[in-house]
């Protein structure tokens, strides 16, 4: 059974529709990459499957049971979501930012436990940032920052992590250092991970499922190999790509490509991509 899917989901901000009858299942314990151009509805997606915006009809069921008749804490021992922006209350230390994790097993005054502190502690060996427990958040570096911002997700103790775009504003060495970490947690841990990416060969290179999204609606959903071809890429980002295959990983990449300057698609390659796909994991 699959653990987490939507159902004919609708959402929009007033009168101005994002996402369009979208229907898709999200394989667990592996790790799913959202892409699509700026404005196709990827982070507005997100924010409804985890519940921070309410969507205007359809349904986002998890463990069979519509997310939004879920209660609050429940839920959040299920998914944790580390948002594009993740901002925090200045002043604070690495150890105190990870222990909001722990809010939805806290009880009464909201005491941190024994159990609170060795589940805190382990999250930042995990992700690398235990030497930094007493070092102000504000005086890491990005890459740092972002790992910690993890270490609170892991904190959550939740089998499912979503991130909008975690390796925004890091350079390259760390945008690798967190892809290979998330993929850590999924291997090591089975972590069911959700994320919305933008580099076209991250996505390939560390997802084992990829939905690709144009205006709000589904071109393609399928594996790497399934998504990163030619003429999905043409649909989705306008543009005409030469695909090759990454010597390291043997997954397909984006070798270079061009514009598509009001040259007209062939129509014939997409007729076989529904727009609503529900996928099999």
């Amino acid at each position: 059974m699959v653990r987490l899917y939507t159902d004919h989901l609708h959402i929009g901000y007033g009168e101005r529709l994002i996402v369009k009858d979208l229907s898709v299942e999200i394989p667990d314990k592996k790790i799913t990459t959202i892409i699509g151009s700026n404005g196709c509805g990827k982070s507005t997606l997100l924010k409804a499957i985890t519940r921070l915006i309410s969507p205007q009809s359809g349904t986002v069921v998890l463990d069979g049971e519509n997310i939004l008749k879920q209660n609050t804490k429940v839920l959040a021992k299920k998914m944790a979501i580390l948002p594009q922006t993740p901002e925090s209350a200045s002043g604070l230390t690495v150890g105190e930012l990870v222990s909001y994790g722990r809010f939805p097993y806290q009880k009464g005054f909201g005491r941190l436990t024994k159990k609170d502190y060795e589940v805190i502690d382990w999250a930042l060996e995990v992700t690398g940032t235990k030497d930094f427990k007493f070092r102000p958040v504000d005086a890491l570096s990005g890459g740092q920052r972002q790992r910690v911002w993890i270490a609170m997700a892991l904190a959550q103790e939740t089998d499912i992590i979503f991130l909008d775009e975690p390796t925004t504003y890091l350079d390259m060495a760390h945008q690798l250092e967190v892809l290979e970490l998330l993929q850590k947690l999924n291997r090591e841990q089975e972590r069911t991970i959700v994320m919305v990416l933008h580099d076209l060969n991250q996505a390939a290179r560390f997802a084992d499922y990829i939905i690709a999204l144009k205006d709000g609606e589904i071109v393609k959903a399928g594996s790497c190999e399934e998504v990163i071809r030619r003429d999905v890429l043409k649909k989705v980002f306008q543009i005409d790509a030469e695909i090759g295959k990454d010597p390291r990983t043997n997954k397909p990449m984006c070798v270079t490509y061009n514009l598509l300057k009001g040259e007209q698609q062939d129509e014939e390659t997409f007729d076989s991509i529904p727009t609503v796909i529900r996928a099999h994991g």
